[in-house]
């Protein structure tokens, strides 16, 4: 644990290794009183990166991390859901944020000529308009960063660091996930019921590496499923050509007990409606 002080504002970080892990959490905690200052979490990177890939909603976009351009020169801060992702081939790292969105990431050179990588976090500001009063006060934000050759890691990263394991009180055995992905690339992104009260499951998953991906979903045993099929976004059944309604010739249908196949193109979303037996 460290304690810094900076003008009228007091910072206190921990950082956190667990036994096994190839992750480090970063906890900063912030008491802030500034005027038109920015407070900055910097991660230097010892790898060669010229692009960086931030996480968007259901996917990522590549920034080059260079000023080669005016373009370039001008985007000085970029915005990143969850995490952000720097490697070279083999190697890699990803900074995950558990608020923080804005980031800057920059190239320099060390003293034998190497390129480095600085991944920087924006944790807050002190503008005095529109709210002169934004930001001041306490604030507990949390980093990690870990070793990370594929961008899947940056998603792992990303979803332990805002969605962490709970624990509840029960028997100790157990517990098998409701919905499954046979592939890491496939990410479930969300289970629920379906609007109309049907006592439908619906779950939708997207592909997060940003190439083609097979998969099979599978719910678990438990739940009762008398068959499958995709809807779109309003949970509307879609043709086997992923357009229309339900009416539509050689709609896709899985039967009960028959597992879901999917191929996904790069950043495809995919919507599944599982039927529910009483």
């Amino acid at each position: 644990m460290a304690t810094r002080t900076t003008g009228s504002s007091t910072i206190v970080q921990r950082w956190t290794l667990e036994p096994g892990e190839s992750e480090l959490r970063v906890v900063t905690e912030v008491d802030w009183h500034e005027r038109q200052k920015l407070l900055k979490l910097a991660f230097p990177l010892d790898l060669h990166a010229d692009r960086a890939a931030s996480e968007v909603q259901f996917g990522h976009v590549q920034r080059p991390t260079h000023v080669n351009t005016s373009w370039d020169s001008a985007r000085f801060e970029t915005v990143a859901h969850r995490w952000v992702h720097v490697a070279e081939p083999g190697f890699g790292a990803a900074v995950a944020n558990d608020s923080t969105y804005g980031h800057d990431v920059t190239r320099s050179t060390r003293d034998d000529g190497g390129t480095t990588t600085l991944v920087r976090q924006s944790l807050l500001r002190a503008p005095v308009f529109p709210d002169p009063h934004a930001d001041q006060g306490r604030h507990e934000l949390r980093s990690a960063v870990r070793f990370a050759p594929d961008v899947l890691d940056a998603v792992s990263a990303g979803y332990r660091l805002n969605l962490p394991l709970r624990t509840v009180a029960g028997s100790g055995e157990p517990v098998a996930p409701l919905v499954t992905s046979s592939s890491p690339a496939v990410v479930v992104e969300a289970v629920k019921l379906a609007e109309d009260r049907s006592g439908d499951l619906v779950v939708r998953l997207y592909e997060a590496r940003g190439s083609r991906a097979r998969s099979t979903v599978a719910v678990d045993a438990a739940v009762r499923i008398g068959g499958a099929w995709r809807t779109d976004l309003h949970e509307r059944e879609l043709g086997a050509d992923g357009s229309g309604a339900a009416d539509v010739p050689g709609a896709a249908r899985w039967a009960a007990g028959e597992a879901v196949e999917l191929t996904l193109r790069p950043f495809e979303i995919v919507t599944l409606r599982f039927a529910r037996r009483g």
